[in-house]
This record gives C-alpha cells, sequence and structure tokens, in this order.
C-alpha cells in the first residue's frame, strides 16, 4: 500500500465527489466531475484505480458495478495536506504563509469571527520568536549561512 498522505490533485478531485456522495459509483464520479475536468471515463477508472491502490477509496461490488466510499476522513486529510505544507516551509515563514493564506481567501464574516477567536486563544501561547528548523543551506534565517 502506498503512502495514504500522497494524494495527486486529480485524485483530489475524485476524493471530494466521494466524500461528497459517502458512496459512489465511477458513473457518479464521471458525471460530476464532466464539466469540470472533462475527463474521458478510463481517465476516472484509473484515478480510482489508483486510490483503491493506495487504500484511500474501499469498493463494494453491487451486481455488476462497483461502490466507492472514502477510507479516510476528509477533515483528516485535509491535515494532513496542511501539515505537508508546513513540513515544507521553514517554521518562521508558517506565519507569513497562513497570512498570505488568508488575504487571497474569499472569507464569510463566520470564517473571520472563527479566525479571530483562534488567534486571541493563540496569543496566550505565543512565543517571542519562533525557532528556524532548518538545516544550514535551505533558508534565509540570520545564522545559517555558511
Amino acid at each position: 500500500m502506498e503512502d495514504k498522505s500522497q494524494i495527486t490533485d486529480a485524485e483530489w478531485e475524485v476524493m471530494r465527489v466521494v466524500w461528497t456522495l459517502h458512496q459512489a459509483t465511477s458513473k457518479d464520479i464521471i458525471e460530476v466531475l464532466r464539466s469540470k475536468k472533462n475527463w474521458k471515463q478510463a481517465t476516472a477508472k484509473t484515478l480510482i484505480g489508483r486510490l483503491v491502490q493506495k487504500g484511500l477509496l474501499e469498493t463494494e461490488q453491487d451486481g455488476k458495478r462497483y461502490l466507492y466510499t472514502a477510507a479516510v476522513d476528509e477533515t483528516e486529510s485535509v491535515k494532513m495536506l496542511e501539515q505537508r505544507l508546513f513540513d515544507r516551509i521553514c517554521n518562521k515563514e508558517v506565519g507569513k504563509t497562513i497570512a498570505s493564506m488568508i488575504s487571497e481567501s474569499t472569507l464569510s464574516h463566520n470564517d473571520i469571527e472563527l479566525l479571530e477567536e483562534t488567534l486571541n486563544r493563540k496569543k496566550s501561547e505565543a512565543v517571542e520568536e519562533v525557532k528556524c528548523n532548518c538545516v544550514p543551506g535551505q533558508c534565509q534565517c540570520k545564522g545559517h549561512h555558511h
């Protein structure tokens, strides 16, 4: 079984359909994605097969067709995606990255209220300076130039 956290963008599209429908046939997936992706049936079936191999989709035979259900939770998958992003950047860049993501996103008043509440809670845990987690030569932080 492959690493479950390694979902391609195309596979993510398929997973979003299955998470939404809770259970889907390949025909259901193709119908939903037809207008967005214009994929051929073979493309969708290839992606579904990869997701089954990776253990991200479970299959159940129903007559001549297969029903697919998600083997992983959408919320957990999003958290893994977030973690992969933050694992790739210097700890000192996380705040700027989050700020950039917020500034480029369309948010509702409820979203902004949630962010404000979260930031207010985080204030009690805030440190004076975030420590760099990079090895020398991987970032621009002072003291890491050799």
